[in-house]
This record gives structure tokens, sequence and C-alpha cells, in this order.
């Protein structure tokens, strides 16, 4: 495609920096306003010895499944980083995107599912082994056709997600080539609020059937403690997730009118209605402090500080003469390279975050419930069902984990019960 696609921009420097700048202290002012730091204010969290949790064959077993799936994680993590890095780095994405033909707008959603396409196809040895070890542990129930399926419902919705940032950075950089930082970053942060509020009623339904939980006690007690926790819940639903693993999990999604709390059938099944109550108490935690809400907003606030840096790296020469500028259709795999490694840049960051967040919600669970003992032991429950490495490597931990470990999580239960 000759460089005529789209005149090449010449973008403002300090338009891109202040955009750096301001974002990136919106983003500190934030979390410091709405992360809780301290898992136990006034106090101190130390993880309780695993020994004193679980045998050591269940330490084993957690252990080594935890450790063939984290390894298989890490592999899959470095091949499609190095995907993305050859494609977006080198003139080999460029010369694949010069071969495409049609309007502007179709080349940069055909680009976007063809970068993503390949990158799928190199990793799926690593997820199809994922599958496997999970199907040997019984950690999964799901079809090799059920899985494929959802793999291909995942490319779709992340090629859809994809294009769609794609097309409003790029088209603001067509528009305004000087300035476009400053428009794109609120552009993203506008998709990052329009993303957290379609997500649950477009995304959601298509990998899960959501019914509401039967009317009985369990239900009964549930809204009863959510009206005692101040918390407005119209209903709580109940995800099929048996259809594909036998882990338990709930989750609260949504902003809005599409905040929902969403509970798995197995944790129903697999679990005392008393250990329910205190998982389902953990997610109104998470909607009492408005977890999403703030999540978007710091996601909001990231998003800008990217697209700040995406226009100080626009503004070097060698890269406008390997892609022609932001607009142009064949920057879209170095886009796409820069996105991947600023979020795997980020991941301390955000899971820093996230594990804080997690702990107060466990707080906001043990405070409403009173349920000490009850909690250690869904604690337990939860991570023998999930073959969870009790103690995994720390750099791990620190580096992708987004909740604290069984081992802390008891530690701050047995913490606030002494205090």
């Amino acid at each position: 495609m000759p460089s005529g696609d789209a005149e090449r921009p010449t973008v403002s420097v300090r338009v891109a920096l202040a955009v750096t700048l301001l974002s990136g202290a919106v983003f500190v002012v934030l979390a410091a306003l709405l992360v809780p730091w301290s898992w136990l204010p006034g106090g101190h969290v130390e993880a309780v010895p695993a020994t004193s949790v679980f045998t050591s064959q269940e330490i084993a077993r957690g252990e080594h499944v935890s450790g063939l799936l984290r390894h298989n994680g890490w592999a899959n993590l470095a091949a499609g980083l190095v995907v993305a890095v050859v494609l977006g780095f080198t003139r080999l994405g460029p010369a694949l995107m010069s071969r495409l033909r049609g309007p502007w707008a179709m080349r940069v959603v055909l680009g976007a599912g063809l970068v993503s396409a390949i990158g799928v196809l190199l990793t799926l040895p690593f997820a199809w082994r994922a599958q496997r070890i999970q199907l040997d542990e019984r950690l999964s129930t799901q079809s090799w056709s059920g899985w494929a399926s959802d793999e291909l419902v995942s490319f779709a919705v992340s090629w859809a997600f994809t294009a769609i940032g794609l097309l409003v950075v790029m088209w603001i950089a067509r528009r305004a080539p000087r300035t476009w930082p400053a428009w794109a970053a609120a552009g993203a942060a506008l998709l990052a609020f329009a993303g957290s509020y379609v997500y649950p009623v477009v995304v959601e339904p298509l990998f899960n059937d959501f019914t509401p939980m039967a009317a009985g006690p369990l239900r009964s007690d549930i809204l009863a403690l959510a009206e005692r926790e101040h918390v407005h819940v119209s209903d709580v639903l109940v995800a099929d997730a048996s259809r594909r693993t036998t882990t338990f999990n709930a989750y609260v999604s949504g902003i809005g009118n599409t905040r929902r709390i969403v509970v798995y059938d197995t944790l129903l099944t697999g679990l005392p209605p008393a250990e329910v109550e205190v998982v389902v108490a953990h997610e109104l935690g998470h909607a009492r402090h408005q977890d999403v809400l703030a999540g978007t907003l710091l996601g909001a606030a990231g998003s800008a500080f990217g697209i700040g840096l995406l226009g100080l790296v626009f503004s070097r020469r060698r890269v406008l003469d390997l892609v022609g500028g932001p607009g142009d259709v064949r920057a879209v795999p170095l886009l796409l390279a820069l996105v991947a490694v600023g979020a795997l840049l980020a991941s301390p960051v955000q899971n820093t975050i996230s594990r804080a967040v997690e702990a107060r919600a466990d707080r906001a669970s043990l405070e409403a419930t009173g349920a000490t003992d009850t909690f250690i032991a869904m604690q337990r429950q939860l991570a023998l069902r999930s073959l969870a490495d009790p103690t995994p490597p720390r750099w791990s931990q620190f580096w992708f984990g987004s909740h604290p470990t069984v081992l802390q999580r008891i530690g701050l239960a047995q913490a606030m019960a002494r205090d």
C-alpha cells in the first residue's frame, strides 16, 4: 500500500507529552483515592503456614497441577508476545497489511483479524495443552467441540473489540494529525466505560446461560444480606458453568443498570449454603465499594496514558518511515504489538491493585457475616477444587496474581478474628 493511504502525520510532541503526564497524574490520584492499599487497616496480614491448612499430599498435588498450568501459560504468553513483536517491530507486518484491499476501515478490521488470527494459530498448541491438563485433572468437563467453539467465540469477541478500538484511535489520528493523542485519549476512556457497561449483557451470554437463583432460604438470606449491606440487588444470577468446569466461582460485573452478581452453579452444588453466603458476601463487598466503577475509572486513565505514550512513539522518524503514521493501515501490527508489550509491563500495577481490592472484599465478607471459620473452610475448599498452588513463586504472584493467595486470605481472616 502506498504511503498516500493516509497523510504522514507530524504529531505534536507537546500534546503527546501533556496527555501522558496528565493521564498519569489522574491515574495516581484515582489509585490513591480508590484503592485500599492497606489490606488490614491498623494491622498486618501474614500468610499462614501451608501445612496448617492442607495435607502434604494436597500441597504436592496443587503445586504439581498449578505448576503445569503456570509453565504452559508462560510459554503461551511468550509465544504470543514474540508473534506480536515480530509482526509489529519489523517490516513483515506492514508488508502483510499492504496486501489488503478495499476501503480504509475494512482494511483496518481485516488487518486486526489477520494479526490476531496468526497469534491465535501459533499459540493454539499451548491452549490445547492447558485444556488437556484440565481434563486430565478433572478441572474441566467440556468436550473438545465445546472447547473449540469457545475458542472461536473468544477470538471473534477479541477481534471485534480490537477492531473497534483501532478504528476509533486511527480515525482520530487521520482527522487530527497533530493533536490526535488528546482526542484519542478521550475516545479510549469512553470506550472503557462502554465496555464495562455492555460486557455483561452482550459478551457474557455468549459463554453461559444465566437464570435467577431459585426461590428458597439461600436466595432470601442473600437478598437480606444485600439489604443490610445497603447494596441494591434486584436478583442473583446463576451461570451454567458446570458444562465447562468443576471449579467454584462468583463475580460482580457491569455498571449502572447492567450491574449483576453471578454465582456458578457448581458453587451451589459443591459448597454448603453457609459457605455460599460468605462467597456472595465477598461479591456484595465489591458492589458496595463500587469496585467495577473504580476499575473502569482506573482503566480509562490507564488507557489515556497508553495513548499518550503512543503519541510519543509515533513522533519518532524511524517509526513513521516504517508504518507511515498512526492512521495508516500498515501501523496495525505495530499498534497491536505496543498494546501487548504495554499490557505485560502494566500487569504488576494492575494486579497489585486487584489484590488490594480483593482483600477489601474479603474484609467486607467477614465483617458482614462474622463467620471466620466458615470463611476459612470456604477458602480451603475453593483451593482444593481448583488445585491451586498455596505458595506460588513470589515473582509470579507479584506479576500475574490477581488475588491474594489462599494462605494470605486465611491469614487475613485470622488477623481480623484476633482484632
